[in-house]
């Protein structure tokens, strides 16, 4: 096998959440070229059919279905569909939402929702994803530079949600890693052109910008290709690690 060949995901099935838009685009579309199938989940199913067209382009058969991660059951319906497209073995954790609270204004009832979705979303996809690989696969959750730095938003409810999500993929690495053959590891992405990040103030970005060591924001394309990495057997050897794609912010 060549080392070319060690990034390829033929024969496999990949789920990637959050497919609707943004970077869950790039993601879908990044795992079929490099030959899954890709199984598409989100809430808003009218866009995820934009999404599969770009899958079906690339050679590979799309599956939109639509769920809320918060929900179990939800869960556990893609995860079965996924099983019926073909062998499952890969799991991208991208759904997530983000909204600036101040942390004296935040109710429970705005940061519980913040977590549901970001935090137990990606456990309940993940067990019902960890159900169905059977022959071994890999998880990649999609968490956040904020996760492990902060950059100037009062975002409690996200930080704590994407800090979280590091300490689950760390521990589901170590129980499924050896048992389950699964590896299980993290992107920490920083800013990249999103629906999130268009509802920033003016000025904000170009503040965040100045300080990366690579002065711009990313490429959607560079964090699918990351993706690609963890997800295929280029990644064979590694589990329970937070790969930062962020141009640098975090040592900055």
């Amino acid at each position: 096998m060549s080392i070319l060949d060690r990034f390829r995901l033929d024969d496999r099935v990949a789920i990637v959440t959050g497919a609707s838009s943004g970077l869950g685009v790039a993601i879908a579309k990044a795992l079929a070229e490099a030959g899954a199938d890709v199984v598409l989940a989100a809430r808003r199913t009218d866009r995820l059919a934009d999404t599969a067209r770009l899958v079906e382009a690339a050679g590979r058969r799309a599956l939109c279905v639509r769920a809320d991660v918060a929900s179990p059951d939800d869960c556990r319906r893609v995860a079965a569909a996924a099983a019926d497209l073909g062998r499952v073995g890969v799991l991208v954790n991208n759904a997530g939402i983000a909204e600036a609270v101040p942390a004296s204004r935040e109710t429970p009832e705005h940061f519980r929702r913040i977590v549901d979705t970001n935090l137990m979303g990606a456990y309940w996809m993940a067990q019902a994803a960890g159900a169905v690989m059977t022959g071994g696969g890999s998880i990649v959750n999609i968490s956040s530079i904020l996760g492990l730095v902060n950059t100037g938003l009062p975002q409690a409810g996200y930080s704590s949600s994407k800090a979280g999500l590091l300490g689950l993929t760390r521990d589901l690495a170590a129980q499924w890693s050896g048992r389950k053959g699964i590896r299980v590891n993290a992107l920490a992405p920083g800013y990249f052109a999103s629906e999130m990040t268009a509802r920033q103030e003016d000025g904000y970005i170009d503040g965040i910008v100045r300080r990366i060591p690579l002065p711009r924001t990313g490429e959607p394309e560079e964090l699918a290709a990351a993706v690609v990495f963890l997800a295929s057997d280029a990644a064979g050897y590694v589990t329970g690690a937070t790969l930062t794609v962020d141009g640098g912010l975090t040592i900055s």
